[in-house]
This record gives C-alpha cells, structure tokens and sequence, in this order.
C-alpha cells in the first residue's frame, strides 16, 4: 500500500520472493473490498482493462470497485505468481462470490501488472471468466477479510 512517500514496497525489479510478496499484499488489499484502500496501491493515473471495461485514475478505480463489490457479494480472493520481470508481474487468481440472488461463481483470471519504480502499478490488464458453482462447491471458507496464512493456495486446492 501507498506509504507517506508515494512509495509501495516491495519495489521493482523484482524477485520471485518480492514478486509473491507484492502479489499476497494485492490480494490482502482486495480481499478488504476497500475501494479507496485498494487505489492507493495504484499510481493517480493508472490504466486499467477490467473484463470489459477500461478506466483510468483513481477515482475511476473506485468506482469500478465499488460496482464489482456490490454486485459480488461475500468475495474472497486468491492471486498467485505466474511470472514476473524487472517491472512487471503476471497472476493468475481465482476468486468466490454470489450475486443478489444466491448464485455462487468461481471467477478464474489473470492480469498483467506494470509498475512504476515506487512500486505503484501504472497498468492492470484483467481477463475473467465467471463459473457458477453450488454453494457446497465452494472452497473458502475464511471469515471476510485477507486469507488465513495457514489457508492452501491456488495450486494447493488444484485450481
């Protein structure tokens, strides 16, 4: 998250263990559903690809946020490294909500993350694919907030 010095550590280039540091707080932050909390870790000027649409800047993240977490209710996230480079990183995640009316989705992804040498993502390129699923399909069963440390990855739950 953003510091006092417009700073987001881990900072590029990055490492395999900086690079699944910087995802796991990613996914802390998102697993918050704390739209103002999560821009922060975003540069002011960010551009974004969501599924299909495209914002840019904070406050436009906020309010793509604020949508998504109305509509995907009790969500719980988790994002692993797929690859990295100096200043960009790949993950893959999957992801557990309902909508209004019950139905339970797993959300499968990837995005493609640019940083800036704060460690402030300049670029978010998301792609998402929606799986409903029956409620006893589902695989997270954490309190909402950031998942348990001691709590099996995406790998470990064969996703």
């Amino acid at each position: 998250m953003e510091t006092t010095r417009g700073a987001a550590p881990p900072l590029p280039p990055f490492t395999a263990e900086t690079a699944a540091r910087k995802a796991r707080a990613a996914e802390d932050a998102w697993n918050t559903r704390d739209p103002e909390r999560v821009s922060l870790a975003y540069t002011p000027d960010s551009r974004w690809r969501n599924r299909d649409r495209f914002v840019t800047g904070r406050a436009q993240i906020v309010e793509l946020l604020t949508d998504k977490w109305q509509r995907e209710l009790d969500y719980r996230l988790i994002k692993e490294v797929w690859a990295f480079g100096d200043d960009r990183i790949a993950v893959r995640f999957a992801y557990e909500s309902h909508d209004r009316d019950g139905q339970w989705f797993r959300s499968f992804g990837n995005e493609n993350w640019e940083f800036d040498e704060h460690g402030l993502m300049r670029r978010r390129l998301a792609s998402i694919n929606d799986v409903p699923i029956q409620e006893s399909d589902r695989l997270y069963h954490w309190p909402l907030g950031p998942r348990p440390a001691d709590h099996p990855g995406l790998t470990e739950l064969g996703l």
